[in-house]
């Protein structure tokens, strides 16, 4: 680093998992985590990954970035690892902060490597593919892109590669070479020794810095490439410091008065005041989510979730948006809108995740590899100009090689915006002048947002039209294709098995897409309202590819009509199967699993009774030929909490598979309701889930809990009078039935233990349903702190 620390201040941590009283530790299998704030109140977590003795500090920061190792014994085992202290250290230089904690290993010898110094997302992937269990004798791990960036600049001509060399602040090829890994130094005084790993990143830019300190009498090290052996005498304990320092810029944290409005803020400080045990953990646990939206909140963005999500998502803001907006002040919906709306692409498509520091050179190193490989080709080929141009388009790229990516592969946040915006236009709490200023504001350096938003409503006209036009299943909004073959994953369930291999999803066409019509509509009405006459949106609407939305702004009865077509896209998902059906599949998925788990579901199965009722439900997706795949979800747990059917029947039909018990519905007794029964699809479809269980049977997401407690509350309110009077029967019948669902899926999630989490998981021991927390969830998620949002909900409702 460019400036030593200076004298560091000790600090607590903000946050702890698991946290007695309030986590059940065996299903977190040995998993532990604490998360700190630095010098500048930035967000740092450091986690002990069991299973592979992995280390890693992850810093939420403007570069997203993170440090992590392995640590083994001599056996090459995963070396047992835990805090020897509370506290950690945080410092600061000139340049460049620092934070310090200490851990020890249940060992007197033990082997540190797989160094890896750089993007958060680097260390997701490597975890991701197992890197991270296989054993430290391995060859360094080097990351791909990088690497060909590197073998690309050493094949140019000299003259050439002198310039690409100068873009990248390297004096030679080998200097750049050594970027591609950390450099590993032991220095050792009279008392201590400490290893240094330190990386630069490729383009020179930045520096991150790890050093691991030991007693030197007490242990003695010794390093071997990216490999270091401590060693203490047989039967000790090893103690070691770890230190992280980086040079990235810092965020700006936003404080929970500038998050959450006043009314709940009064509601926090009531559950704070409890003096009985329940009201004491109640509030505990609200205070540990309040601390959590806190650590993910600043005023450049809002972060997806820590570890694995620690900077910006389009969806995942909105959807939090749209929860949490009981309780979060009016500038937060700002806030996430404005930020959606400054990366809008050139078509008006939202951006889903963005890439930035070493996520954005590994990017921009594979489309600085394409750009050379077309280079040689046209040298090649003689074509002068085009090599020429290309070349110069390459020195472009590795001049802002950490220039922020955007990724636009997903479709569903585009549906969600205009949803998020109506109902910020809609709120009659904020002035319609702040409103007007919002929509007006350009500094961004974009232009007004209106113009954007307009680009963006454009966009999804223009996509809904097939099916305004011609309302058969074939023709609605679809997934782009991942080859000739597959369709890419392109909503909230974006794991490869999420939609079970359907083209056409059923969140997207039977929930969102009426819904962002609707909003489209209300947004329209609402602009002349605050000062834009139909001139002034013509002439901030886009002048390409704004057809379809000219059309309706001309003929508002075209908009109502599109509506209601889009209103009836749910009929092409309904599947009903009757008891038998039920039973023959049922018993035909139990007979595929392995025994354990087969013998464990017919003994529940066994206990019910035999299968009387028939089971409707919206299909998950849809095939290429626009046939249900029928997949049991929790996706109608969104149009529940949205309101796109306030139909008593309709509702009490899409609830009906979370209170049903799995293997016939979703729900797991100590677990939750799990995000998909695949059942009644073809064992193709068990596989592929089996394969990737991350939206599986295996599963509880804690999103579609809250959304789900969300929706029936709304229910519960919209139907009650508002003094709480009883109504007539057949209401009292179906507010019982939505009461019903709140208790019986809150005491299964509450058994688990484990609801503040991104999601969970299970395991069968014997005649036991153990639940354990998931192997890549996020300790901290955005949308899952929804749940203060629910707790505030269901306390309005009358008693």
């Amino acid at each position: 680093m460019a400036q030593a620390p200076r004298a560091g201040l000790q600090v607590l941590p903000v946050l702890d998992f698991p946290e007695a009283g309030l986590d059940d530790t065996a299903s977190y299998q040995g998993y532990q985590t604490r998360f700190y704030r630095d010098s500048k109140q930035n967000a740092v977590q450091v986690y002990l990954e069991p299973r592979g003795g992995r280390v890693v500090t992850l810093w939420a920061d403007a570069a997203n970035e993170s440090a992590g190792f392995t640590v083994r014994d001599a056996a090459g085992r995963a070396a047992r690892l835990n805090w020897e202290a509370v506290g950690a250290e945080v410092a600061e230089g000139t340049t460049s902060r620092s934070i310090e904690y200490r851990l020890t290993a249940d060992a007197s010898h033990i082997e540190v490597g797989g160094f890896l110094l750089g993007s958060m997302r680097l260390e997701r992937d490597y975890q991701y593919a197992k890197r991270h269990l296989q054993p430290l004798t391995l060859p360094p791990f080097r990351v791909t892109e990088e690497s060909l960036l590197v073998a690309d600049v050493a094949r140019l001509p000299a003259p050439e590669r002198n310039r690409h060399l100068a873009l990248l602040r390297a004096p030679d090829s080998e200097t750049l070479r050594s970027r591609l890994g950390p450099a590993v130094m032991l220095r050792c005084a009279v008392s201590s020794c400490t290893v240094r790993v330190d990386r630069a990143s490729l383009d020179g830019r930045n520096r991150l810095g790890l050093e691991l300190g030991v007693d030197s009498r007490r242990a003695k090290v010794q390093v071997s490439g990216e490999r270091i052996s401590i060693r203490t005498r047989p039967g000790a304990r090893i103690s070691f410091a770890v230190k992280v320092t980086t040079d990235a810029p810092p965020l700006t944290p936003l404080q929970r008065n500038e998050i959450f409005n006043p009314a709940f803020l009064a509601f926090l400080a009531q559950a704070a005041a409890a003096t009985d045990d329940p009201g004491k953990v109640r509030y505990r646990r609200m205070e540990r989510q309040v601390r959590a939206v806190e650590l993910l909140s600043s005023k450049e963005k809002l972060m997806a979730g820590l570890p694995n999500f620690a900077t910006y998502f389009g969806r995942d803001m909105m959807m939090t948006a749209l929860m949490m907006r009981p309780i979060w002040t009016a500038g937060m919906s700002e806030h996430v809108l404005a930020s959606v709306l400054r990366k809008l692409g050139p078509g008006g498509d939202v951006s889903h995740e963005e890439a930035l520091g070493g996520q954005a050179i590994r990017e921009n190193a594979v489309v600085y590899d394409s750009l050379i490989t077309g280079y040689r080709r046209a040298s090649r080929a003689g074509h002068r100009p085009k090599a020429d141009s290309l070349l110069q388009q390459a020195r472009s790229v590795l001049g802002e090689l950490q220039k922020t990516r955007e990724n636009y592969h997903m479709i569903d946040d585009e549906f969600q915006l205009p949803v998020l915006t109506a109902r910020y236009l809609g709120d009659t709490t904020v002035p319609a002048g702040q409103k007007r200023a919002f929509l007006y504001d350009s500094s961004d350096g974009r232009g007004p947002r209106v113009a954007l938003l307009l680009r963006e409503m454009a966009l999804l006209a223009a996509w809904t039209r097939p099916y305004v036009d011609d309302p058969r299943a074939t023709n609605l909004v679809s997934f782009p294709r991942r080859d000739a073959a597959h369709w890419r994953s392109a909503s909230w369930r974006d794991s490869d098995a999420g939609y079970a291999g359907g083209r056409f999803a059923m969140d997207v066409n039977a929930i969102w897409a009426p819904q962002a019509l609707e909003s489209i509509r209300l947004i329209l009405v609402a602009l002349p309202q605050l000062g834009l006459g139909k001139e002034d949106i013509r002439s901030f609407s886009p002048t390409t590819g704004g057809a379809q939305l000219a059309a309706y702004l001309a003929d508002p009865a075209a908009l109502d009509r599109a509506i209601e077509t889009w209103k009836g896209a749910r009929r092409h998902f309904e599947v009903t199967l009757g008891p038998e059906e039920l039973q023959q599949r049922v018993s035909a998925k139990l007979a595929w699993l392995p025994q354990a788990e087969g013998s464990y579901w017919r003994g529940l199965l066994a206990k019910r009774g035999a299968i009387r009722d028939s089971l409707s439900f919206l299909a998950l997706s849809l095939d290429a030929a626009g046939m249900p795949i029928p997949v049991v979800n929790t996706d109608p747990a969104t149009g529940l909490f949205l309101g796109t059917t306030r139909d008593p029947k309709t509702v009490l039909r899409d609830l009906a598979p979370f209170t049903a018990h799995y293997p016939v519905g979703l729900l797991v007794d100590g677990l939750g309701p799990v995000v998909a029964n695949d059942g009644y699809a073809s064992p193709r479809i068990w596989n592929r889930f089996r394969a990737d269980t991350y939206h599986s049977p295996r599963v509880v997401w804690g999103r579609e809990m809250n959304l789900l407690f969300l929706g029936l509350a709304n229910g519960i309110a919209a139907t009650s009078d508002q003094d709480g009077a009883p109504g007539d029967a057949a209401r009292d019948s179906y507010v019982s039935a939505l009461q019903r669902a709140v208790e019986r899926t809150t005491r299964a999630v509450d058994a688990s233990g484990l609801g503040h989490n991104e999601l969970w998981s299970y395991r069968i021991a014997g005649d036991r349903l153990l639940p354990i927390r998931y192997g890549t969830s996020s300790d901290v998620q955005l949308w899952n702190t929804t749940d203060l949002a629910v707790e505030f909900v269901l306390s309005q409702l009358p008693h």
